[in-house]
């Protein structure tokens, strides 16, 4: 305990004002209570709301279902495109067109099998029906395809103006690759929702860089979201063992990894050059010890009035729903909940009545209601 009290002291001291970090358990008591809305799922990874109340789930080994209000289970529906379900791959996100009320378009991120053991990020899209997903085609493909199981990053993220963001990783054994503009592992990329690239995008007509590129040098964001207000989007980032970031990536800029991290690797050794240099961004806020960041959500609802604006990310490595308050750029507070589940926390989504819906790696969905409900 004093060698954790230590090193999180050291940390504070030798960060950049943006970039605190801290680590506080709360309870809900007297603010929530904790609800079980649906269980008996396999690696569940993705969740969306449907306007009839009812949501999509995704399971890594490739299935999609519905959640009914009561939580009941939906038989698998079909449509799904083949995953590779290995390591960290299979069925990843799900997200809903902006205009899904009208063309019932939706999208799904997935870890795409290629050839000779090679596997890469991929969204497609479909139709949605009763009995699963019509029209299915794939919209995006990682370049390239890589041998590696891990960090596909893969969470989906739609702009104001209808254009798809989608984070990506490293793939774990990639890191040369991140900081080369021709391909796109350790990319966030922005595409049109027929795949095509806005003309927009801030690599557009640069020779030998892909186009699609929103921003670069990122390790692996498994939580995106857009700000509820401004429109900005926003990420949680697994860096390596002592790097989680919080970042609001932008058009063009360079986030670093992994030139420079706040992280070691897992042998204990450095990685690269340090945790700044000139022309790559600082993070907003950074977590050491890693708390294993997956799912981010910036809190809109009314059930819970004293949270309203909080950030919630979920904790895979300590099973946290983390509570972040923040005054513009800077993190002012931190609370952590959900201590006593032991379970690891994938994603965090706001339902449409306000509550907050915690997926987790162990098939159980949480729910968080009103302490007085």
């Amino acid at each position: 305990m004093r060698l954790f009290v230590l090193l999180l002291a050291v940390g504070v001291l030798a960060c950049d004002a943006t970039a605190q970090k801290s680590s506080f358990d709360r309870s809900l008591d007297g603010t929530a209570r904790v609800t079980e809305f649906a269980k008996g799922l396999e690696g569940p990874w993705g969740l969306a709301f449907l306007p009839d109340g009812r949501a999509l789930v995704t399971e890594k080994p490739g299935r999609l279902r519905f959640i009914a209000p009561d939580g009941r289970l939906s038989e698998p529906l079909a449509g799904v495109p083949k995953v590779d379900d290995a390591s960290q791959g299979g069925l990843l996100d799900v997200a809903l067109d902006p205009k899904f009320a009208a063309n019932r378009l939706v999208y799904l991120s997935f870890s795409e099998p290629g050839t000779d053991g090679k596997a890469g990020t991929a969204v497609a899209k479909g139709r949605l029906g009763e009995r699963g997903l019509e029209d299915v085609v794939v919209i995006y493909r990682q370049e390239p395809k890589v041998k590696s199981g891990g960090h596909y990053g893969s969470r989906l993220v739609f702009g104001r103006d209808g254009t798809l963001f989608i984070t990506q990783g490293d793939r774990q054994n990639q890191r040369p690759l991140v900081q080369d503009l021709s391909t796109d592992i350790g990319k966030i990329v922005r595409i049109a929702t027929d795949g095509s690239v806005p003309p927009d995008n801030p690599f557009v007509g640069k020779p030998g860089v892909r186009p699609e590129i929103w921003s670069y040098g990122h390790r692996n964001a498994q939580g995106a979201m857009l700000h509820p207000e401004t429109g900005q989007l926003w990420t949680v980032e697994h860096g390596a063992m002592g790097g989680d970031e919080l970042n609001h990536p932008e058009a063009g800029k360079n986030y670093g990894w992994p030139v420079i991290t706040y992280g070691v690797d897992y042998s204990g050794t450095k990685i690269g050059e340090g945790t700044a240099k000139a022309g790559m961004e600082q993070p907003v806020h950074y977590w050491d010890p890693s708390i294993a960041p997956s799912g981010l959500l910036i809190y809109t609802g009314d059930a819970f009035p004293a949270w309203k604006g909080s950030y919630f990310v979920g904790s895979l490595k300590f099973g946290r729903l983390v509570r972040l308050e923040l005054a513009g750029d800077k993190v002012t507070k931190e609370e952590r909940y959900l201590a006593d589940r032991g379970l690891r926390v994938r994603d965090v989504e706001q339902g449409p009545e306000g509550f907050i819906y915690v997926v987790t790696d162990q098939g159980v969905i949480l729910r968080l209601e009103p302490a007085n409900r």
